[in-house]
């Protein structure tokens, strides 16, 4: 059976809050770099008050991806093959680039100003 929250799930939930919480203020900067109107993108602002939201529901679920990827022991149930351990090195490599890049969003708010 499935788990219901995979650590692929877990890590590709907390990279989409990530976006959510610097769509406010790193979206229509890149809009604008990229040669997007930036008239129509500065409504992207309004999202600034759910950017708490965003922000701890991004921290969740990296949280359940890293108790999947290392906390958690991993038994084999009796008749079943257990994953294979190179798929799990590729997640934990994932994590780790997913993870920064993450961060880095996220925090965009407080170093957006140097920009502007």
């Amino acid at each position: 059976m499935q788990p219901r929250w995979s650590t692929t799930g877990s890590l590709l939930a907390g990279a989409a809050a990530a976006l959510g919480a610097s769509a406010c203020c790193a979206g229509p900067l890149l809009l604008v770099v990229l040669g997007v109107g930036g008239a129509w993108s500065s409504r992207l602002a309004a999202l600034r008050a759910f950017q708490p939201l965003f922000i701890t529901a991004s921290i969740a679920f990296f949280a359940m991806a890293f108790h999947r990827l290392y906390a958690r022991a991993r038994r084999c149930p009796e008749g079943e093959a257990c994953s294979v351990p190179s798929m799990r090195h590729r997640q934990r490599v994932v994590f780790w680039v997913v993870v920064p890049a993450a961060l880095a969003l996220m925090s965009f708010p407080l170093y957006a100003p140097l920009f502007y």
